[in-house]
């Protein structure tokens, strides 16, 4: 099974269980994204001190499709998840590990996730400011 993890949840996440799921024989290469809960944003008058993530119903099965359509033929191994609800500082918002033969491929599946991550998961996160200022950033991690 290529995708060994996709999920879609309100509890911390645990960077270790994903490494531990690609863990393969066959894999001579692990890398991993590790997104984190910022406290400054471009577009924000003030520090940030939180971000408030909601998903739509499907996107567990949109998070799948994502990681099968990177693995695509390369062979590589997925686990990958996206935290919901509120997270402070620090926090982190979505985890990816990829193992594969090669170094190239690992890296290539594992930004193809984020990257589609952040433009076709249906998550949406509400960017809250130290002074109350919130903020909307639209579909995407």
């Amino acid at each position: 099974m290529s995708v060994r993890i996709a999920r879609v949840v309100d509890e911390p996440l645990d960077v270790a269980a994903h490494l531990d799921a690609v863990d393969d024989p066959s894999a001579g290469a692990t890398t991993s994204f590790v997104g984190r809960v910022r406290d400054h944003d471009p577009d924000a008058a003030g520090a940030v001190v939180g971000l408030e993530y909601s998903a739509h119903p499907d996107a567990e099965s949109t998070l799948r499709a994502i990681a099968e359509r990177a693995v695509g033929s390369t062979g590589a191994i997925v686990a990958v998840s996206h935290r919901v609800g509120r997270l402070g500082v620090g926090d982190v918002a979505v985890v990816i590990a990829v193992s594969s033969s090669h170094r190239a491929e690992a890296f290539e599946v594992c930004r193809a996730v984020i990257e589609t991550i952040k433009t076709d998961l249906p998550v949406w996160k509400r960017q809250v400011e130290a002074d109350g200022t919130t903020a909307w950033k639209g579909i995407g991690g």
